[in-house]
């Protein structure tokens, strides 16, 4: 961790009745309208947020021009940092996002099929304003040639990538990918465990720790937490950059500024 530790609100956004509002799901399903995406955005600003994530789970040519939209109406309402992803898979995609305002584009699906995509990508727009969105999720069957990890409860696994929203794995191992978006020129990484979206049981650390200390990029937790306590081990256990979380915020149970009361009190150094 460099610096100071920074905490990201994430909004998944999906038209619902012709607009576009966040809503928040389990393990990638289940969806619920939250609200309005700029006005969580100026919410979260206000109550300290280092940056902002918005996951258009649309993800289609309707869902790429709402997005556009958002990423323009937020940039007219808040200062801080932003990337928006989810079916970016062209040159052309990410500058539209990125010219209406957002500082960062999310790749995930798009940077599996191709990777070279990436490497076009950070050489057009530069690596600080590409980030490698990454699902994965456990698998107790091993195969040769991954990289095996012991679990809480002592099992061993391999962490696989999964793309389109989690429903299809492609036999890829997660770290190993992870290493190689690092020198296709990714600026930095945001895994998300398949198996801890929504829970609200906390981040998949052994996940998380494998990938900070398999790459020398950033990188973000994401997947699975609603406690301070949960966003502390994040960056005491797995010593990620910056912290992601949606739930815990969208339903009002704690407030970014408590998130950070909490982890400067356990030694944690933090932006106000």
């Amino acid at each position: 961790m460099k610096d100071y530790a920074k905490i990201v609100p994430c909004l998944d956004v999906k038209v619902v009745d012709g607009q576009p509002s966040v809503v928040k799901g389990v393990k990638f399903v289940d969806l619920k309208r939250q609200g309005d995406p700029v006005q969580f955005a100026r919410r979260y600003q206000d109550q300290g947020a280092d940056e902002l994530v918005f996951l258009d789970i649309t993800a289609s040519h309707e869902g790429r021009k709402t997005m556009v939209d958002v990423a323009r109406r937020v940039a007219d309402a808040v200062d801080i940092p932003f990337a928006v992803g989810g079916g970016i898979g062209t040159l052309d995609g990410i500058k539209q996002i990125l010219d209406a305002g957002a500082d960062k584009v999310g790749i995930n699906t798009a940077a599996v099929k191709n990777p070279d995509f990436v490497k076009e990508a950070s050489e057009a727009f530069g690596s600080d304003r590409i980030t490698v969105a990454v699902d994965a999720r456990r698998n107790t069957n091993i195969v040769p040639g991954v990289n095996v990890y012991e679990l809480e409860d002592g099992a061993k696994a391999w962490f696989e990538l999964v793309i389109y929203g989690g429903r299809e794995p492609v036999g890829v191992d997660a770290i190993d990918w992870c290493r190689k978006m690092e020198s296709f020129g990714a600026g930095e990484l945001l895994p998300t465990s398949m198996d801890r979206d929504g829970t609200n049981i906390g981040y998949d650390l052994p996940l998380t720790k494998a990938i900070c200390e398999a790459v020398s990029i950033p990188v973000t937790a994401s997947g699975g937490a609603s406690t301070p306590q949960h966003i502390l081990e994040a960056f005491t256990v797995a010593k990620v950059e910056k912290a992601l979380a949606a739930g815990m915020f969208h339903r009002g149970e704690y407030t970014v500024g408590q998130v950070k009361d909490y982890l400067e009190s356990n030694g944690i150094r933090v932006r106000r």
